[in-house]
C-alpha cells in the first residue's frame, strides 16, 4: 500500500495553503464566533471552487467523484488554518445522502449539486443530540436510529470550547427517509467524518508546532534564545513524533475508505485517535511554551489552541474510537 503521496495532491495541498494564508481565515473565525457568518461564506465559496467539497460528490452530482484520500489532503490544510464552519459535516452530509440510495434520491439531487459549487451549508447530527453551526447551517440533517429527520430549526446556540464551534439542539423537521438503509449510511458518513477531522487536527498540530518553534526562537531567556534550552526541545520533540506517528495512520486510513475495505472503520478510528491527541498534545505544548499568552483572545493563536480539544472529541473520543478498533 503506498503512504506518500502524489507529486499533484502535493501540488494540491500546496495551492490550497496559498488560497486560505490569502483568505483572512482569522478574521472570518472571529466573525463565525460573534455569529456573523458573511465572512465565512464568503470564504466557504473560495473553498469550493477549490474543489474541496466537489470531492465528496459523484460525478452524476456535478462533483469530482468521492475521493477520500484528497479529501484528506484538503482538510489537513482547512484543520492548518482554522476554518471555521461544519465542514466535516456538509461532507459528511454528502456521503450520507449518497448511501442513501432510493429512498434519499430526492434530497441528493436537490443538496449534493450545491454542495459541490459550495452554495449549501448543512450539518449532520448523528447520535448526537446538538448539531455544529445549526444557526448557519441550510439545512440539518438528524439521524436517530433508523430514521432520519431535516429540520432548519434548533434551540439557542450553547457555550462551546472553542467559540467558532457553535452548538444548538435541533427542533422538528420533517422525516426523509426510514429502514436499514439509514442505519448503513450513517454508519459511513460517520466514517467519513472522523476521517476528514482527523485530518484537520493533523494539520492544527502542524500550524501549532510550526508557531511554537518560531516563537521559542525569537523569545529570550538569559540572553539566549527559549528554544535553546533541552526541555523546550524535548517538548517539541515529543509534538512531532506524535504527529508524524499519526499522518501515515491518516492516509492509510482514506485509502481503506477508497477501497471500500472492510478494515475502513476500524483504520478511520485509528487515525482519529492517534491525531486527535497528537493535536491536542501540540496544542498543550504551544500554550506552556508560548507562557500561555497563545490563549488570550488578542493572539490569533488561541484559534487553533481553542479548536484541538473539541476535535480531538468530535465525532468519537479516542476511547471510543480505540473500542472500535478492539472490536475487530
Amino acid at each position: 500500500m503506498r503512504f506518500l503521496l502524489t507529486d499533484e495532491q502535493r501540488e494540491f495541498a500546496r495551492a490550497l495553503d496559498g488560497m486560505l494564508g490569502a483568505a483572512g481565515v482569522p478574521a472570518a473565525a472571529r466573525a463565525w464566533a460573534s455569529g456573523e457568518h458573511k465572512p465565512g461564506r464568503a470564504l466557504w465559496a473560495r473553498i469550493a471552487q477549490a474543489g474541496v467539497f466537489g470531492l465528496a460528490v459523484p460525478e452524476r452530482y456535478a462533483g469530482a467523484g468521492r475521493l477520500p484520500v484528497e479529501l484528506a489532503v484538503s482538510f489537513v490544510e482547512l484543520g492548518r488554518h482554522a476554518v471555521p464552519g461544519p465542514v466535516v459535516e456538509t461532507v459528511a452530509s454528502a456521503a450520507f445522502l449518497t448511501r442513501l440510495g432510493d429512498a434519499g434520491a430526492a434530497a441528493a439531487g436537490e443538496w449534493l449539486p450545491r454542495i459541490a459549487a459550495g452554495d449549501a451549508v448543512l450539518s449532520l447530527a448523528a447520535g448526537a443530540p446538538y448539531a455544529l453551526d445549526a444557526d448557519a447551517a441550510d439545512v440539518v440533517l438528524v439521524v436517530e436510529g433508523d430514521t432520519v429527520r431535516r429540520t432548519d430549526a434548533h434551540g439557542p446556540v450553547q457555550p462551546s470550547l472553542d467559540p467558532a464551534r457553535r452548538l444548538s439542539r435541533p427542533l422538528g423537521g420533517t422525516v426523509l427517509a426510514r429502514g436499514p438503509a439509514v442505519s448503513a449510511a450513517a454508519a459511513h458518513a460517520r466514517d467519513l467524518a472522523r476521517l476528514t477531522t482527523a485530518a484537520q487536527s493533523l494539520g492544527l498540530g502542524r500550524a501549532l508546532l510550526a508557531a511554537t518553534v518560531a516563537h521559542v526562537k525569537r523569545r529570550t531567556q538569559f540572553a539566549v534564545p527559549l528554544g535553546s534550552f533541552q526541555a523546550v526541545k524535548h517538548r517539541l520533540a515529543d509534538a512531532l513524533i506524535g504527529l508524524e506517528l499519526a499522518e501515515p495512520l491518516v492516509y492509510a486510513a482514506a485509502l481503506a475508505v477508497a477501497a471500500g475495505a472492510p478494515s475502513a472503520g476500524r483504520e478511520v478510528a485509528a487515525a482519529k485517535a492517534a491525531a486527535g491527541e497528537a493535536g491536542y498534545a501540540t496544542a498543550r505544548t504551544a500554550l506552556q511554551l508560548h507562557g500561555a499568552i497563545g490563549y488570550t483572545e488578542e493572539l490569533d493563536l488561541s484559534l487553533w489552541i481553542r479548536k484541538a480539544r473539541p476535535l480531538r472529541d468530535a465525532w468519537g473520543t479516542p476511547a471510543e474510537c480505540r473500542t472500535r478498533v478492539l472490536e475487530g
